[in-house]
């Protein structure tokens, strides 16, 4: 039956010359034809969340390179890398140009932080590499062989034990801005039966940021085996991200509380 309407009458996909029952050698040819992959169908896919991933930290590795030259964009890096993070959580769509553009700027802020600290400890910066890529291949190794997954109670404890070191980043930013405590990295740098508070505190957020790690791989395949849209891959590889850089800042200042303040 023709249809009246123009944007289905001028389509031959709409047209009845076009609605014929196939024979059975038409069926048997289009059950033989392979099926579409997931790239071709526009879903998320493994190497393509992965050359994503490869994509930003790229420019994150740009950026920090220009902060490591030009230290004085480490502030603007920081605020404006912590403005797009927020905007990227909070929006309903990942883009594309928003989590790149906050790659760049993060990495400002790397670079930046990164040449502070090497020019206080020497050599610090290439062990906090090493260290950050030590921990991401042994739990990328642990979660592919299945010996480190997540449970629901286990979230819930790592999610309060993250809240609960935002409110003591907070509290001991604040400490150091007015001049309370004396030691460079603050309460952290207080010592506990000859132990500076920074050491144990800086091996659980250590774990923690692993733990997050394991969270980011396991949405990686959740949203892979769902058929979750291709640009979510953008989502990942800014999760990623923000996890990594996390780990790396931690570390490079456990090692600094290590080698003395």
């Amino acid at each position: 039956m023709a249809t009246s309407n123009p944007a289905f009458s001028r389509s031959l996909a709409f047209s009845p010359s076009t609605v014929a029952t196939p024979g059975a050698q038409q069926l048997d040819e289009m059950y033989g034809r392979p099926s579409a992959s997931p790239a071709q169908t526009g879903r998320m896919t493994y190497e393509d969340t992965v050359m994503k991933t490869l994509i930003a930290f790229g420019i994150l590795l740009a950026g920090a390179l220009v902060g490591w030259m030009i230290p004085a964009l480490t502030i603007p890096g920081l605020i404006i890398g912590l403005v797009l993070a927020l905007v990227n959580i909070f929006k309903k769509q990942p883009s594309r140009g928003l989590i790149l553009a906050y790659a760049g700027f993060e990495g400002l802020f790397v670079g930046g932080i990164s040449q502070f600290f090497n020019t206080q400890w020497e050599g610090i910066v290439t062990q906090a590499v090493f260290g950050t890529l030590a921990v991401i291949g042994v739990t990328l190794f642990l979660f592919l062989s299945g010996r480190f997954r997540t449970s629901a109670r286990m979230t819930r404890i790592v999610t309060i034990a993250m809240l609960g070191y935002v409110v003591f980043s907070l509290v001991n930013f604040g400490l150091m801005a007015f001049g309370t405590t004396s030691g460079m990295f603050g309460l952290r740098s207080v010592e506990i039966f000859g132990i500076p508070m920074g050491v144990p505190l800086g091996i659980l957020v250590v774990f923690l940021a692993a733990y997050s790690l394991v969270m980011d791989f396991e949405s990686i395949k959740a949203g892979v085996e769902k058929g979750a849209p291709r640009v979510y891959g953008w989502q990942a590889a800014f999760g990623i991200m923000v996890t990594v850089v996390w780990l790396y800042v931690e570390i490079l200042r456990l090692l600094a509380i290590l080698r003395g303040d």
